[in-house]
């Protein structure tokens, strides 16, 4: 090793006069060692347009686009139409409620609690649009309120 060479150029140059090559032949590339191939990521950017090496460019250079049609336009989509109110949300009034439930002196425990969850299936308020909201949770009040009337009265055994 000459004084003031790294040990990699001491290398570089025993290869050379192995080789039998001298500096004045022409090198394959600048910083490639004869014989030795290397995967390095400039090797591998080799002939890549300036562009694409940016991040997320490199996809577009490789879309084949039409620079004077420009970037289609999303259509703009119709609003969507106004909700319809169910007829049954229509009717509030406790004695309209209570035809529905169609509580009977013969109801059990068992009958009014599937009652409950029949009405609450097709009226709460979660499962209607949000116009309609105020009148299902109305209607879900005053079932509620009329079955556990109905469960009161019952006779305990």
């Amino acid at each position: 090793m000459l004084f003031g060479q790294s040990v990699f150029q001491s290398v570089l140059e025993r290869l050379k006069a192995e080789d039998g090559t001298d500096e004045d032949a022409e090198a394959p590339s600048a910083h490639r060692v004869p014989g030795l191939a290397t995967g390095l990521a400039f090797d591998v950017m080799e002939g890549v347009s300036a562009a694409s090496q940016r991040v997320g460019q490199a996809y577009f250079d490789n879309l084949d686009l039409d620079p004077a049609a420009g970037i289609a336009e999303e259509p703009v989509a119709a609003p969507p139409p106004e909700p319809v109110m169910p007829d049954h949300l229509a009717r509030i009034a406790p004695e309209e409620i209570a035809a529905e439930l169609a509580i009977a002196a013969t109801d059990t425990q068992q009958t009014l609690n599937e009652k409950r969850r029949a009405f609450a299936k097709a009226n709460h308020p979660d499962g209607v649009a949000e116009p309609f909201r105020d009148n299902a949770n109305r209607r879900m009040m005053i079932a509620n309120l009329l079955i556990d009337e109905a469960m009161r009265r019952l006779p305990h055994s």
